[in-house]
């Protein structure tokens, strides 16, 4: 699986990877989490508000910061 946080390095977007790191290792899941920060490749994505979650290559979030809870039923 892999898993990409899009943002160019807010609060927020430092806040979103810690959460996805949770998630991962509480599900247990093998995934590469990366961040992007070149707004190329940001908005290659179609993504117009960061920080954005993107899971194998799938838009699951953008603007906010899920849950753990929610990232966890994303990655499921």
């Amino acid at each position: 699986m892999k898993i990409e946080i899009l943002g160019m390095g807010c609060p927020k977007c430092k806040k979103l990877y810690d959460a996805v790191k949770l998630a991962v290792k509480e599900l247990n899941v093998e995934a590469e989490v990366t961040k992007v920060e070149d707004i190329t490749k940001i908005t290659d994505y179609g993504v117009w508000s960061t920080p954005a979650l993107i899971i194998d290559g799938e838009v699951k979030s953008m603007g906010k910061v899920p849950s753990v809870e929610e990232i966890k039923q994303m990655l499921k």
